[in-house]
C-alpha cells in the first residue's frame, strides 16, 4: 500500500525526477523502510524466539535422575516485556539501523529490477504467470544476495545481548560499520554470506509469489495499468 502512495507522491511532487522505473527504487526503498518501523518489535521477537537457549538442568528426585527444560521466553509477549524492561523502547528497536540500512537498498532495488525487467518483456506475454514468477524471482534473487551482509549483522546485533549473559558472548555491536568489521575479522569475509543458499530457498520464491500475487490482484480489482514512459521528443 505505502509503495503505490509513496510512488504516486513522488510523481506528483516532484515532476522533474521523471517517471522510469528509479521511481520505483525510491519508492520501494521509502515502503520498505515503512514496513520496517511499523513491524521492527516483532521481528525482534521472532529472532529471539528463534535463538533463546534452552537450560537444561538435571535433578535428584526421589532417587530418580529428572530432567526439567526452562525456556528463555514463553511467547511474543513475554519477549516485548522483558526488552522492553531491559531496554526501554530503544530496546525494541535494537538493530533497526542495520536493519534499515539493508531494507532500504533491497526493497528498492526489488521493486527496481522487477519493474525493469517487465519493462523488456514483449507486450504478448506482459500478463503472464511466467513471465511475473520469473520477473519476481530474479529480483528476489539480486536484491537478497547484495544486502545479505546487512541482514546478518542485524541478527547478530538482536540476539547481542542475550548471547552475553547466557553463553558470555559478544556484546554487540554499536553500529552496522563496526559489525561488519568485527565480523569480517574475527569470522572472516564468508561469514558475512553464511547461510545465503538457505535464504535462497525461502526468500527467491517468496518475492516471485508476491509480485506475482501483487500485479494478479491489481489486474482482477481492475486497477488501470501503468501508462509506460514516453521518451521527451527534441523541440
Amino acid at each position: 500500500m505505502t509503495y503505490e502512495q509513496y510512488r504516486s507522491w513522488i510523481l506528483n511532487h516532484y515532476p522533474i525526477l521523471g517517471s522510469g522505473t528509479h521511481i520505483d527504487l525510491l519508492a520501494g526503498a521509502a515502503s520498505g523502510g515503512t514496513a520496517v518501523l511499523c513491524t521492527y518489535p516483532l521481528d525482534l521477537a521472532r529472532t529471539r524466539l528463534a535463538y533463546q537457549v534452552v537450560d537444561t538442568r538435571g535433578s535428584l528426585e526421589y532417587g530418580s535422575k529428572g530432567f526439567q527444560s526452562q525456556t528463555a521466553y514463553k511467547g511474543i509477549k513475554d519477549v516485548l516485556f522483558s526488552v522492553y524492561k531491559e531496554g526501554g523502547a530503544r530496546g525494541l528497536y535494537r538493530g533497526v539501523g542495520p536493519t534499515l540500512i539493508g531494507i532500504l537498498p533491497y526493497a528498492g532495488l526489488k521493486f527496481y529490477i522487477y519493474e525493469e525487467l517487465k519493462g523488456h518483456v514483449p507486450q504478448d506475454y506482459e500478463n503472464s504467470i511466467t513471465m511475473r514468477l520469473s520477473c519476481g524471482a530474479l529480483a528476489g534473487l539480486f536484491g537478497q544476495t547484495f544486502t545479505y551482509p546487512l541482514d546478518v549483522v542485524r541478527r547478530q546485533m538482536q540476539v547481542g545481548n542475550r548471547s552475553k549473559t547466557t553463553q558470555g558472548g559478544d556484546p554487540g555491536f554499536k553500529n552496522t560499520l563496526e559489525g561488519l568489521t568485527t565480523i569480517v575479522r574475527k569470522q572472516g569475509w564468508r561469514q558475512l554470506f553464511a547461510g545465503l543458499s538457505i535464504n535462497y530457498i525461502k526468500i527467491v520464491p517468496s518475492v516471485a509469489i508476491g509480485f506475482t500475487a501483487y500485479d494478479t490482484m491489481k489486474f482482477w480489482l481492475r486497477v488501470p495499468p501503468r501508462q509506460k514512459s514516453q521518451p521527451t521528443s527534441s523541440a
